[in-house]
């Protein structure tokens, strides 16, 4: 099996003092100086290298992927090769989107950070985003992976956003994707008690289930047990205006929803194991818990460390309607400061972690799944089979409603992109990092709230999690 290292070799040997003596001088065709790149992203979300050779992911069309250096490393030293510049990332880590905007907020600067869907649309209603080059939307340009790659399912996501009237694909590069979901174990629990939220309240499976420790996550899974009889009623469903409807009503802060929700959120608190935000998938791994609030990603992770101790965990995105987020680039005006060399290294990095190889490096380390569909590649398409096409000796089942992800408007493309699994992935690591489409039809973006809500739901989250500020003040 052959293994892929990244280019680092020379045509000749040139000795050091000869190098050394030109880097002084400013001789060599580029400039001594490297443009430093201040990049913050989530914690273990980047291909950080170090495979072994039994790692090494061979295509059938015969491409090897591995990652020996990482991808930031590669990065740099692709920068310098195509454009003649060095470039140096500085690279640093968050762990939620409100960690990240308050380190923005007490004078922490980077150039480029990886938030979320809701939290892009809150900087980009305040103003902290520089927008996207012309030149970076040029489809002509080879080296503009991102745009001639990008899903086109997720394009039209993020060109159906906008705050303010502008649209959010002026000023974010998406980076992963998913849906906001359930992990459990298929021994302790039911298919049928899987496909509804109300299973965080579930007394038969006391302080045996967790919950994420996140207001925005935790809100939106009480919210749809709230409005469980209106969102699955059939003529709710059927209507035509179907997914507006439901984004409105998963995403209401009115005073009255708020306070059902936190009511809901107190009584799932008083039967689940705890709130957590990474402990999720170790707890479910070895037992301690039986079901889990999860995203997508962190699903197939979890479901993948099961498996390595023959433990077989199932993922389910409810059937009142699951949250459609993503992460995204953006740049920060603070940081670029209209700075074109910094900007241009910016839009090189987006598109560098935009090539297929590249994404399939990534979702291989991470087990999320890219924006990136491959525009003209059929790498990431190669790669799906490559994890979850049966084995001759396996009865397979077609896996065949996920050409939304691939191309846009076909009628052939779930016939093109059909994948013969098992049966097992139909509700396992496949149905997580692809959903098909009638889990696509069901979910929806958590919005950006207005300060106002904002404030009502925090003020909530804190009598969920701490206490009840109402009864500590003696209100009513």
């Amino acid at each position: 099996m052959m293994k892929m290292f990244s280019l680092k070799s020379h045509l000749c040997i040139i000795p050091a003092c000869i190098l050394l003596a030109l880097a002084l001088s400013g001789c060599g065709g580029e400039s001594s100086d490297a443009v430093v790149l201040r990049v913050c992203n989530w914690e273990e979300y980047i291909d950080e290298g170090g495979w072994d050779e039994d790692e090494v992911i061979e295509l059938d069309d015969g491409t090897c992927i591995a990652g020996t250096d990482s991808l930031i490393e590669d990065f740099e030293e692709w920068y310098h090769e195509t454009y003649g510049v060095r470039v140096k990332v500085e690279y640093s880590t968050f762990g939620t989107n409100e960690e990240l905007y308050n380190q923005l907020t007490i004078g922490d600067v980077y150039d480029i950070v990886c938030p979320s869907e809701y939290m892009i649309m809150k900087m980009m209603r305040e103003g902290m985003l520089e927008p996207y080059s012309e030149s970076f939307k040029d489809t002509e340009n080879e080296e503009n992976y991102y745009t001639r790659g990008l899903s086109p399912y997720i394009r039209s996501v993020f060109d159906d956003l906008s705050i303010d009237g502008e649209q959010l694909s002026e000023y974010a590069a998406g980076y992963m994707w998913g849906t906001l979901g359930i992990v459990y174990n298929p021994e302790e629990v039911t298919q049928e008690e899987a496909k509804h939220w109300d299973i965080l309240l579930n007394k038969d499976h006391f302080r045996r289930i967790t919950i994420k420790d996140s207001v925005r996550d935790a809100y939106f899974a009480a919210a749809a047990i709230n409005f469980y009889d209106e969102i699955t009623d059939p003529a709710f469903m059927g209507a035509a205006d179907y997914h507006e409807r439901l984004s409105e009503i998963l995403n209401r802060t009115d005073p009255e929803t708020v306070k059902a929700v936190e009511d809901i959120l107190i009584k799932a608190k008083e039967n689940v194991y705890s709130f957590e935000t990474d402990s999720g998938k170790a707890d479910m791994v070895t037992g301690k818990v039986i079901a889990n609030e999860q995203w997508s990603g962190d699903a197939v992770y979890t479901l993948d460390q099961a498996e390595e101790d023959d433990v077989m965990l199932c993922y389910s995105a409810p059937e009142e309607g699951t949250n459609l987020w993503f992460d995204g680039w953006v740049m920060l005006k603070a940081g670029i400061e209209e700075d074109e060399a910094k900007k241009h290294a910016a839009e090189a990095f987006v598109n560098y972690l935009s090539r297929p190889e590249s994404a399939v490096r990534n979702m291989y380390y991470i087990g999320y799944t890219s924006v990136i569909a491959g525009g003209g590649s059929d790498i990431i398409f190669d790669y799906l089979n490559w994890n979850y096409a049966a084995d001759d000796e396996d009865e397979a089942v077609e896996y065949n409603d996920i050409g939304y992800f691939f191309e846009a408007d076909n009628e052939e493309s779930n016939e093109k992109y059909t994948v013969l699994t098992t049966k097992d992935q139909l509700n396992r690591q496949l149905y997580a990092q692809y959903p098909p489409a009638s889990v696509v039809d069901r979910s929806v973006v958590m919005a950006c709230f207005d300060d106002e809500s904002n404030e009502r739901i925090n003020r909530s989250w804190t009598n969920v999690r701490c206490f009840d500020l109402n009864k500590l003040f003696g209100r009513k």
